[in-house]
């Protein structure tokens, strides 16, 4: 081995994880490691299906029905637990959900329950009255200020059914875009896998979480499978280029071509993924803990987790269930083999050269006769 080679390894072994991180030259084996990555993947998606089945989700009266309860909050302090204990000592139903909207004058309370009759209506919103003394428009607390209405669960069903309408044609297309694409089905098939893990993780978030599942989340949902597509598909774009011809050449094996690629996009992948979740972020907080819009938390949190969840599923899931499928195929594996017995072969010749030449040296001189002796 020339020095020249020696410093460059030494070099790579001396790189901070940063540094290759940001080169991407293939220092970190995803693909090598992929049954571990699988195994977490597994893990993740039980934790995500035990959630949706045992707490289940939570979901908002758009999709359950029931009646929701509006009224200002006027000058006092919003108190939502006080609210919550009013309208069910009065109709003697519990609030499915007691929350605020807006700030400053136009801050307001907003309270689901199920289904109130009229004389339950009756009797809270004089319950409230009392207790909230809620501002008119011309400043003096009146009882007309609190209004009651009927929300039916037939709209939220019909947002359930387009929503899934919408998923089933996505996936459909996302399965022939990729085929077509990349002319490899196990590619789609990958994707797809891929973004299954994206909905059920995301999903079960919500479950554990008990956050409210509202046509905000449904929309949400859509938007971040767009997004974790777009990265999956930069991941295969790069793993394409990195293996075109690979069967043709004993140097690198698939599986090795695949990890370089995943690693040459690692950076990226990051970078999107920063630069995506900070106006997120932003907008979670200063549009829903701020202004109080509780839509605005739904969509921000289901865009959030969706995002991350993305990320690494197309990286640690997506990349690694490519190969695996593709090493499937006898001519895969046949090459894969082919060049681990090459490399072995030319290890064994190595390794017999510098036993000869150890044996050589080791040898002691051979010592010539002298001439003029006897």
């Amino acid at each position: 081995m020339s020095d020249t080679t020696t410093q460059v390894s030494d070099k790579e072994k001396k790189a901070s994880f940063f540094t290759k991180l940001y080169t991407g030259t293939g220092a970190f084996d995803i693909i090598g490691r992929r049954t571990g990555y699988y195994i977490a993947t597994g893990i993740i998606v039980v934790v995500a299906i035990l959630g949706i089945l045992i707490p289940g989700f939570k979901l908002s009266i758009d999709f359950e029905g029931g009646t929701q309860v509006s009224f200002p909050v006027g000058n006092s302090q919003a108190d939502t637990a006080k609210a919550r204990e009013v309208v069910q000592s009065a109709t003697g139903v519990a609030p499915s959900a007691v929350q605020t909207a807006g700030s400053g004058a136009s801050q307001t309370y907003q309270i689901a329950t199920s289904e109130l009759s009229a004389d339950q209506i009756t009797k809270a919103r004089a319950a409230l009255f009392q207790e909230f003394q809620p501002p008119g428009r011309d400043g003096k607390p009146s009882a007309n200020t609190i209004s009651f209405s009927a929300v039916s669960s037939t709209w939220g069903g019909q947002i359930t059914r387009s929503a899934l309408i919408a998923l089933v044609v996505f996936l459909v297309l996302v399965t022939i875009y990729i085929a077509v694409r990349f002319r490899e089905m196990e590619m789609a098939l990958a994707a797809l896998a891929s973004l299954f893990f994206d909905v059920v993780v995301t999903a079960g978030v919500y479950a554990w979480s008990g956050f409210e599942v509202s046509p905000a989340t449904v929309i949400g949902l859509l938007t971040i499978l767009g997004f974790s597509l777009y990265d999956t598909v930069v991941v295969f774009d790069k793993v394409e280029e990195n293996v075109r011809g690979v069967l043709h050449t004993n140097r690198r094996t698939f599986a090795e071509q695949a990890n370089l690629a995943v690693n040459q996009t690692l950076m990226r992948s990051i970078n999107t993924t920063v630069i995506s979740v900070l106006p997120i972020i932003a907008l979670m907080v200063v549009a829903a803990w701020i202004l109080g819009v509780g839509t605005l938390m739904d969509l921000g949190l289901v865009q959030l987790v969706g995002v991350v969840v993305g990320t690494y599923s197309s990286v640690f899931f997506a990349a690694p269930l490519l190969v695996t499928l593709k090493e499937m195929k006898p001519e895969y594996k046949a090459h894969t083999q082919k060049v681990l017995n090459k490399r072995r072969s030319v290890g064994v010749e190595a390794e017999s050269a510098v036993v000869q030449t150890a044996h050589r040296l080791s040898r002691p001189p051979v010592r010539k006769r002298d001439r003029h002796r006897g």
